[in-house]
């Protein structure tokens, strides 16, 4: 059964935004004087080069609604210059760490999204936007990262910028019931399907292009950098389980994607991403660069799950077969979410809630996280995820 299609964003029941011009958290004052001046030290008080861009560039993104955190508003000054205050407990005194992404909040709602700059000559946002359009979001196996909106830069022409939701790693948190690993993997091999279906091959489906809307286990919500932090960058989150409330995952990234016309063949040739281990990749030969999304997939299953996790031999014949080597014998997408299909229904759904237990664990380790989630599980049911009535159930509806 496909996953329900999410309505984004919700919009905030309020105006106070941590981080932006309009709202400042309560932040705690430094005693010490010396300590203060040795922690002022610690942080910057000015903007990196690649964030003087976006600074000088607040005006523009306002008039496409958009506003900036406060630090990026020209003429910024550190909030804790000349006082006491903690920088740790000050919003801005957050950097930002990739330069090619930047969050803002949404004038028109108040919602938290992000901003990628986009310099390279590509078709990552005429894929994107295809991808975005009313009809495809409707699909409820789209699980490609939608987009708001997007415009030019006003003085360099080769640079568009793209307005998404903010999500997080699909692992951050970690990965905690056996049935949050069987919906995921039936999240990503439906998205994976369904990108192949408008033949449109991903050609970089790795752990980081794939991510998460959290919102279901963050009601709250995250700071967009520290993303262990509550929006204030100050309180730490406390997420709830996935197995209680699921979440939908998002692929993203299209910048090695390849949409191709009907009829044109799927070989190409020097074509990757970030996963060396494609073997093809390896001998300078044609290949078909839709099988080599089929293996990265099957890698991320092998690695962030299979490797790192016990009980999970059901995904081994999956792995198998999307991993292998020659490609012409490797499934397709749709082959390879049948096939999953298969597996599924042989599982059984008492399983759900059976704690992952990690390879490096020890005996003492186990025993206290085995207590843990005996209790958890005492007071919770599993109804949900396997009625047919509620957002993944497992059986093949």
């Amino acid at each position: 059964m496909a996953s329900k299609v999410p309505h984004y964003p919700p919009p905030r029941s309020d105006n106070t935004t941590p981080g932006f011009s309009n709202s400042l958290p309560s932040r705690p004052i430094l005693v010490d004087q010396s300590v203060a001046v040795q922690l002022h030290r610690l942080y910057r008080a000015e903007l990196s080069d690649s964030e003087e861009i976006w600074r000088d560039r607040y005006l523009f993104f306002l008039q496409h609604g958009l506003e900036l955190r406060f630090r990026y508003k020209p003429g910024w000054t550190a909030s804790w210059l000349g006082t006491n205050l903690d920088p740790a407990c000050c919003d801005d005194s957050i950097e930002q760490i990739l330069p090619m992404v930047l969050d803002a909040k949404r004038k028109k709602d108040n919602a938290i999204v992000c901003i990628k700059l986009i310099k390279q000559k590509s078709e990552e946002v005429n894929i994107g936007l295809y991808l975005s359009t009313e009809k495809m979001l409707h699909d409820p196996q789209n699980h490609c990262i939608p987009i708001w909106d997007h415009f030019c830069d006003p003085i360099l022409p080769e640079v568009q910028y793209i307005v998404m939701p903010v999500l997080r790693p699909f692992n951050n948190p970690e990965f905690y019931a056996v049935g949050e690993v069987v919906d995921f993997a039936t999240q990503l091999l439906e998205g994976m399907a369904f990108m192949h279906s408008q033949l449109i091959a991903h050609g970089d489906l790795t752990t980081q292009n794939i991510m998460m809307d959290a919102r279901p286990i963050l009601p709250q919500g995250w700071h967009f950098v520290v993303d262990n932090f509550a929006p204030n960058g100050v309180d730490l989150i406390s997420p709830l389980s996935r197995i209680d409330h699921p979440v939908r995952y998002f692929i993203i990234d299209y910048d090695c994607a390849i949409r191709l016309q009907p009829g044109a063949s799927h070989l190409i040739k020097g074509y990757g991403g970030r996963d060396g281990d494609v073997p093809e990749l390896a001998t300078r030969q044609p290949f078909d660069i839709f099988k080599m999304d089929v293996f990265t997939l099957g890698n991320v299953f092998y690695k962030d799950f299979y490797q790192k996790y016990h009980g999970l031999d059901f995904l081994r014949g999956l792995i198998d077969s999307m991993m292998t080597r020659d490609f012409n014998q490797r499934p397709t997408a749709l082959a390879a979410l049948q096939n999953w299909y298969k597996i599924r229904s042989q599982l059984d759904i008492t399983s759900a809630r059976w704690r992952l237990r990690k390879q490096n664990e020890t005996v003492g380790e186990r025993v206290v996280l085995d207590t843990v989630a005996a209790a958890r599980n005492g007071i919770h049911s599993v109804k949900r995820l396997f009625n047919g009535k509620e957002r993944r159930p497992w059986k093949n509806t």
